[in-house]
C-alpha cells in the first residue's frame, strides 16, 4: 500500500488529507507557530500511528507529499520578514509608495497608508537607464551600486530587491547588481525584478519584487527545514509545494520566486472545490472556507478557477504573479468578540491556536466565535473535538460573555447569539462585495462550504444570500489539504513584448515561447516527469492602446510542450478576433476600429496526476436516521431541545430534517430551520432550502 498526503497549515490547525487507495483519511493537528515544521512532523507521526507503522516506514511508502503553506501570508500579516532594501533606477525611489494613487477605502480620510516594507531610507537609486526596446540609454554606474550596497549594509539589510526600468527586456544591469551585491553584501538574499515578474507596469513589478525579497528568507528557511526533517525521517521523494496559481511544483522551483506560495493554502481549497463541483454537476460555485482565523471566499465558474496575473492585492501589497482569486476576511472560529465604543465587534483579531478560544482550555481569556458556538449549544463539550484530540470546556466561557452582555445591557446567552449574528452578517456582506464586483448574483450559484467552521454557518448564510443549495464535502474540515492532492504539477510564466497585433515579429514571439518551454521542460524533468507528459497552454496578454490592464486568453489549443506550429502568418488575425470576443464578454464593448496590442506571451503548463475520485449525485433514500441525542441549542430561533446526529451513523440516502446538528469527526454541520440535509452517494452532504 502506498500513500499520497496533502498538508495545509492554517492559523489554528494544520490539516492533513491522506489518500490511501480510494480512501481519504483526515487528520488535524494544532499548528505550532514557533516552528510550523514541527506541527507537520507531529501530524505525520500520528498518521503513521493510525496506519500501524513507524514514521520512517510510513514516509517510505509515500509517493507524494504536497504542501500548502501560509508562511508568506503570515510574514506579511505579522510584518516580521527580512529587513529589506531596494535599489532602483534614479528618479523612481518613491514609486512603490505612490501605489498609483490607490487607496483601499477612498471614503476613510483617516485610513493610514500600509506599513512600508522598504522605508525611504532603505530605498536607494543609482544612475542607469534601459529603453523600452532594450537599448542602453545610460550605462549602469557601478560605483553608485557599490555605495548603495554599503549604505544598506550599515542598516543591517538581510534581503535586497532590485528593480530597474525595462529590465524585463534587457536584464544586464540587474544581473550586474546581483554580482556586485555578492561582493558587497555577502549572505544577503537578492531578488531581481526581471526574474520575479518579467513584465510591465513598473509599479506592479517593483511591488512584487519587494514583497518577494521580504518573505523569501522565511520561506526558504521553513521549506529547507521541513525538507531536511522529511529526508532525515526517510521520505525518499521531492516535496511538492502548492502555488497561488493553483498548481504545485518542487521546492527548487519555488526557491526561485517564493512569492508564488503567497495565498497557496486557500488556492488548494478552490481547486478542490472545482474538482468536486464538476463531479457533482455544479460547475458554478461560491466557495466559502471558514477556518480558525479567517474566512475565504472565491468563485468557480464553468468548472474552473483560473489564475489571474495583475492587480492582486494581498495584505495591502500588490502581487503581480498569477493567483487564484480569493478574498479574505478576519472571521474564523478564533475571531475575538469584543465591545468597541458600545458596538459589538467580531474579529479581525484572532486567538489563533495559542492560546486559542477559552473553550480550548489553553489559557485563552477573550471570548471567540468558537466560544459563542459552545454557548449556543452548537458545539458539544461532551465529545472529543478536532477528531478527538481534545475536548472543549465551558469553564470561563459564560463569564466572558457575561462581561460582554453587561456592556451591551443583555444576558450572556444573548451576547453569544449576537456575536453569531454579527460574524454571519460580516461574512454575508463580504460575499456580496465579492460577487457584485464581478457582476454575479449569488442566487445563481451553489455554495460549497468547507473549513472546520464553514458548515456550522453555511445554510443560514446561504439563506441570507438567496442561495438554495449547499454542498458540504465529507472532507470539508481539511478541504484545502485535500485540494493540494487534486492540483497538478504546474508552471505558469510569462515574458513581456509590446507589438501591434497586425504587425507581429513572429520570430521574436517564437523565441519567447521557446524560452518558456525550455524552462518548463527543465523543471518538470527535474521533478521526474517526461517532456511528453507535459500539457501546454499557450496564451497571449492583449489590450487596446492606452488601457492599464491586459486580458489573457489561450491562443492555441492545448498542445505539446515545444510545439509552436501555431505561430504562423494567421496568428495576428486570430489574436485580434479572440481578444475582441473576450473584451466583449468581460466589458460588454469593443473598439471596432482600433488594432489591439500584444503586451506579453504566457505559457501555462502542467502534468496530469492522479486525483481523489469523487462520486456525485443523490442516493436512493435510506431509512430515516435516528438522532443520537438531544441538546439544548439556539439555531436562530431561540433555545430548544435539538436533535443531534452522528455522521458515522448516516449512510448514503439519509435525510436529516431541520432543526438538527450533525457531528462529524472534525466539523459540525448545522441544519437550520427551513432546510434539510441529505447524504449523497459519495458520503457528502447536500443541504437544500425547503
Amino acid at each position: 500500500m502506498t500513500y499520497r498526503i496533502g498538508i495545509d497549515i492554517g492559523g489554528t490547525f494544520t490539516d492533513f488529507a491522506l489518500l490511501k487507495g480510494g480512501e481519504v483519511i483526515l487528520h488535524k493537528n494544532l499548528s505550532t507557530p514557533d516552528d510550523r515544521s514541527r506541527g507537520v512532523m507531529e501530524g505525520l507521526g500520528k498518521l503513521a500511528d493510525k496506519e500501524g507503522l513507524t514514521l520512517g516506514d510510513f514516509l517510505a511508502r509515500c509517493d507524494a507529499i504536497v504542501h500548502g503553506t501560509t508562511i508568506a501570508d503570515n510574514t506579511l500579516i505579522e510584518m516580521n520578514g527580512a529587513l529589506t532594501g531596494l535599489i532602483t533606477t534614479e528618479g523612481f525611489r518613491d514609486e512603490v509608495e505612490y501605489r498609483r494613487g490607490f487607496k483601499e477605502d477612498i471614503w476613510d480620510a483617516r485610513l493610514a497608508p500600509p506599513q512600508q516594507i522598504t522605508p525611504r531610507r532603505r530605498r536607494l537609486t543609482v544612475p542607469e537607464r534601459v529603453l523600452h526596446d532594450g537599448t542602453v540609454h545610460k550605462a549602469l554606474d557601478e560605483d553608485a551600486v557599490r555605495h548603495a550596497c554599503r549604505q544598506l549594509k550599515k542598516q543591517g539589510v538581510e534581503s535586497l530587491a532590485v528593480s530597474f526600468l525595462f529590465s524585463f527586456i534587457n536584464p544586464a544591469h540587474e544581473l550586474r547588481v546581483r554580482a556586485i551585491a555578492a561582493e558587497e553584501l555577502p549572505g544577503v538574499a537578492v531578488s531581481l525584478s526581471h526574474e520575479v515578474l518579467p513584465r510591465a507596469p513598473e509599479y506592479d513589478r517593483t511591488s512584487t519584487t519587494v514583497v518577494n525579497a521580504y518573505v523569501a528568507p522565511r520561506v526558504h528557511h521553513y521549506l529547507d527545514r521541513l525538507v531536511t526533517r522529511l529526508k532525515e525521517e526517510g521520505y525518499p521523494n521531492l516535496l511538492m509545494v502548492m502555488q497561488a496559481s493553483g498548481g504545485v511544483m518542487t521546492v527548487d522551483y519555488i526557491a526561485g520566486s517564493p512569492i508564488r506560495v503567497l495565498a497557496s493554502g486557500p488556492a488548494g481549497g478552490v481547486i478542490g472545490s472545482a474538482h468536486v463541483g464538476s463531479a457533482k454537476g455544479h460547475p458554478n460555485l461560491l466557495c466559502v472556507d471558514m477556518g480558525g482565523t479567517s474566512y475565504d471566499m472565491s468563485l468557480v465558474q464553468n468548472g474552473a478557477a483560473p489564475a489571474e496575473a495583475g492587480w492582486n492585492m494581498h495584505h495591502r501589497n500588490l502581487i503581480g504573479v498569477p493567483m487564484v482569486k480569493v478574498e479574505t476576511l478576519g472571521a474564523g472560529g478564533g475571531s475575538i468578540c469584543s465591545v468597541n465604543a458600545g458596538a459589538l465587534q467580531v474579529g479581525p483579531r484572532s486567538a489563533g491556536s495559542q492560546p486559542g478560544p477559552i473553550a480550548y482550555g489553553r489559557g485563552g481569556t477573550e471570548p471567540t466565535v468558537t466560544d459563542a458556538l459552545v454557548m449556543l449549544g452548537i458545539l458539544s463539550t461532551d465529545e472529543g473535538f478536532a477528531g478527538g484530540s481534545f475536548r472543549l470546556k465551558r469553564d470561563g466561557v459564560e463569564l466572558a460573555f457575561t462581561k460582554i452582555g453587561t456592556d451591551m445591557g443583555t444576558s450572556a446567552e444573548q451576547a453569544a447569539f449576537d456575536s453569531w449574528r454579527v460574524v454571519n452578517a460580516s461574512m454575508s456582506q463580504g460575499v456580496r462585495r465579492t460577487t457584485a464586483g464581478k457582476g454575479i448574483d449569488p442566487k445563481d450559484l451553489v455554495m460549497l462550504a468547507y473549513g472546520g467552521n464553514g458548515p456550522a454557518f453555511a445554510a443560514i448564510q446561504a439563506e441570507d444570500l438567496g442561495i438554495t443549495k449547499v454542498l458540504v464535502p465529507k472532507a470539508s474540515p481539511t478541504f484545502s489539504a485535500l485540494g493540494t492532492l487534486v492540483a497538478d504539477p504546474a508552471i505558469d510564466e510569462e515574458r513581456s513584448v509590446i507589438a501591434k497585433a497586425n504587425a507581429l515579429d513572429l520570430d521574436k514571439l517564437r523565441a519567447l515561447w521557446s524560452e518558456l518551454c525550455v524552462r518548463a521542460a527543465g523543471y518538470f524533468t527535474a521533478a521526474g516527469f517526461a517532456k511528453d507528459q507535459v500539457v501546454a497552454n499557450y496564451r497571449l496578454n492583449m489590450r487596446y492602446a492606452g488601457q492599464n490592464f491586459s486580458l489573457t486568453f489561450d491562443i492555441a489549443p492545448t498542445g505539446k510542450l515545444g510545439d509552436l506550429s501555431f505561430v504562423d502568418d494567421g496568428l495576428g488575425a486570430r489574436a485580434i478576433a479572440t481578444f475582441n470576443a473576450r473584451h466583449m464578454a468581460e466589458y460588454n464593448h469593443i473598439r471596432e476600429h482600433e488594432v489591439p496590442e500584444i503586451t506579453g506571451v504566457r505559457l501555462a503548463s502542467h502534468v496530469v496526476t492522479p486525483s481523489p475520485v469523487v462520486c456525485g449525485g443523490a442516493a436512493p433514500l435510506a431509512a430515516a436516521p435516528r438522532p443520537a441525542k438531544l441538546r439544548r441549542a439556539n439555531l436562530g430561533q431561540g433555545f430548544a431541545e435539538t436533535p443531534v446526529y452522528l455522521g458515522s451513523d448516516l449512510v448514503p440516502g439519509s435525510v436529516v430534517p431541520a432543526p438538527a446538528i450533525i457531528e462529524e469527526s472534525f466539523t459540525t454541520i448545522v441544519v437550520y430551520p427551513g432546510w434539510e440535509a441529505q447524504v449523497d452517494s459519495s458520503g457528502d452532504y447536500e443541504l437544500t432550502k425547503i
